[in-house]
């Protein structure tokens, strides 16, 4: 069952100033950092090898973003984006059963790496493409007690 969107996720050159800029126009909240390099799982849930980031994600009301500030691989490019070009890296669904939703989206034309959800941290996700490309993370949070 799909749950709502999760987050929307977006990739900047400077985090620092996303984050200030996020606070300052939206009055987004800090409420997770983290970073990785070196790590299969993270290369395995967003199907891209060898990467390295710091990540924030940020809240305000019922909405958050995800802001990515990647270190390694390098960006195809390093100018701003245009209206026409791709500027959300992605956007999340929260499901309660990643796997059943895993095998469901892909009977119908979501394609997905080679790699099935990965757990981490007590959550699953996983980045696939819908028809013309565009990045959707699958994402079962981990069960809380207050959620039974």
């Amino acid at each position: 069952m799909i749950k709502g969107i999760h987050h929307v996720g977006i990739t900047c050159r400077d985090m620092d100033r996303m984050i200030q800029f996020y606070r300052e126009a939206f009055g987004f909240e800090l409420r997770e950092c983290f970073e990785w390099h070196d790590s299969e799982a993270f290369d395995r849930i967003i199907n891209v090898s060898g990467s390295a980031a710091r990540a924030v994600m940020m809240q305000a009301g019922h909405c958050c973003v995800e802001l990515f500030e990647y270190t390694a691989p390098p960006p195809e490019t390093d100018g701003p984006l245009r209206p026409q070009d791709r500027g959300y890296t992605h956007f999340c669904v929260e499901v309660t059963d990643i796997d059943a939703e895993y095998e469901r989206l892909k009977g119908i034309g979501m394609q997905f790496g080679k790699h099935a959800p990965v757990e981490i941290g007590g959550s699953k996700a996983l980045y696939g493409r819908d028809p013309e490309g565009n990045i959707i993370e699958i994402l079962q949070m981990a069960t809380r007690e207050a959620d039974g």
